[in-house]
């Protein structure tokens, strides 16, 4: 049976000026600056504020438009898109800061590529052209560290669906060949065991070299557990020989293509502080990035015409063109309130995480760092949990004692023997010292670094210890082991 009924239902929704304040408020320095070019690009009522504002005049434009007759048949008030004057509305604070002060860009230049090195040294081979285009495409498919770790059979099936070539694996070998002999030494390897060995069999055979590539033949898998005394007993060295082999083994690159890094890998590299955080003379100073992010004001002539074609008779033609004119307005000013909201909230958010960290920001030093949850900036700032991971998340800061992510502040807490919470960044901190204050020799098991942290005030588990060493990148042991 079907029937009508009419039930009332309270729902909550995002208005599209606060969708638009999320968004905003998660992008960085660099993703702020190119989504407001892209803005400008898109809506013409919205334009960059020149510095001075000499056409303007003394007259106030709101009341020139006060007398304007609004047209009933659409909802638009002219109020709302005239404001006392035309100067920007974006801008945050003020900055006083002279050309000199602005903070320095380092111009970086394109360099040649790692893929382009190799190909620019098989030129120089004396091969055909089939030859060429083969090595050419296995020099495509290795990775950024140098290694070619795809199967010969897969790179023949991959020849033969996408160009019909039909190439033998003897003949992808002999191409895997030449990539061996290009420069620097390791390329083309399949797998770190081939890429030392590669490297070593370009040097001049030396008996300690010899011993390097004995290890490597036949006891690497021993080499890299750090069975120092299988390899001994196994070859008939003595443990000096074996410590100069080591080191000459350790000499080598492992990544022979690190030198080179992808160009958007470099652009990448390069971070854009959001916030600064100088100290002088035990006072902090904060300032936030304004870089080339441009003002921003409603155009002037957008404003004009919604008043001209709201005055006198109306047509359907002349509707549309207001109710154009209205949603660009409406666009330009939700995205102005949406950028001095946005630069409002991380300032103040930057703020309680300087107020908090304070110490940290005066002196440097990690062990200073007071534990900090997202609750404790959210309780403190008036934002919610959600407000504040937006603020935190891919935003830095520039510092006297360097560039940090925002992330790096935050950190759960422990209590010590004397009550007290204190950061887990604390405790990572006195981990890492005790490693690297350890007998290399005899390197310390995860109990006897559970006991050293006790004996220093800090009370946890040997999972704990193991949890926040694998945190730190640091191996086990066994693995930390010298001769």
């Amino acid at each position: 049976m079907i029937r009508q009924q009419l039930t009332t239902r309270l729902q909550q929704k995002l208005s599209p000026l606060q969708i638009q304040q999320i968004k905003l408020l998660e992008l960085n320095a660099l993703e702020i600056e190119n989504r407001i070019n892209r803005e400008l690009e898109d809506n013409p009522a919205l334009e960059e504020a020149s510095d001075t504002y000499s056409d303007i005049g003394d007259d106030n434009p709101a009341e020139n438009y006060e007398s304007a007759d609004d047209d009933s048949s659409v909802d638009i008030s002219i109020g709302d898109y005239l404001t006392e004057d035309d100067i920007p509305d974006y801008k945050l604070q003020q900055s006083y800061y002279s050309k000199e002060n602005e903070k320095e860009r380092i111009p970086y230049s394109e360099a040649e590529s790692f893929f382009e090195y190799l190909i620019n040294q098989l030129r120089l081979k004396n091969l055909s052209e089939d030859e060429f285009k083969i090595t050419e495409y296995l020099i495509g498919n290795m990775d950024t560290d140098g290694y070619l770790r795809r199967d010969p059979e897969a790179i023949s099936d991959d020849l033969a669906f996408q160009y019909s070539m039909d190439v033998s694996v003897e003949t992808i070998n002999k191409a895997i060949g030449f990539i061996k002999e290009l420069d620097p030494p390791g390329v083309g390897a399949t797998n770190l065991h081939d890429c030392l060995l590669l490297q070593l069999d370009r040097k001049e055979k030396t008996p300690l070299r010899q011993f390097a590539i004995s290890i490597l033949t036949d006891y690497f898998d021993a080499f890299s557990k750090k069975q120092y005394d299988k390899i001994i007993k196994g070859l008939g060295i003595s443990e000096n020989e074996l410590k100069d082999a080591i080191k000459e083994i350790t000499a080598l690159n492992p990544r022979p293509g690190s030198a080179w890094e992808p160009a958007m890998e470099t652009v990448r590299a390069q971070i854009i502080p959001d916030f600064y955080v100088e100290t002088l003379n035990g006072e902090l100073f904060f300032s936030m990035l304004e870089r080339d992010i441009p003002e921003l004001k409603i155009n002037r002539e957008y404003s004009d015409m919604l008043r001209n074609f709201s005055e006198g008779n109306s047509n359907q033609s002349k509707k549309d063109t207001l109710l154009f004119i209205k949603q660009k307005l409406d666009s330009a000013k939700w995205f102005i309130d949406a950028i001095k909201q946005r630069n409002a909230t991380l300032e103040k958010t930057m703020l309680t995480i300087m107020e908090i960290q304070r110490d940290f920001f005066l002196s440097g030093e990690e062990s200073t760092i007071k534990p900090m949850i997202l609750k404790d900036v959210s309780k403190l700032c008036g934002y919610d949990i959600s407000t504040v991971s937006r603020v935190s998340n891919s935003k830095y800061v520039q510092t006297n004692w360097g560039v940090f992510p925002l992330k790096y502040f935050f950190s759960e807490a422990m209590t010590n023997e004397e009550g007290e919470e204190v950061s887990t960044r604390e405790i990572k901190a006195i981990l890492k010292q005790c490693i690297d204050n350890e007998d290399k020799k005899n390197p310390l098991t995860d109990d006897l670094l559970m006991k050293e942290l006790k004996n220093k005030g800090y009370d946890i588990a040997r999972r704990t210890v193991a949890k926040y060493r694998e945190q730190l990148n640091i191996p086990v042991a066994r693995l930390r082991r010298d001769i």
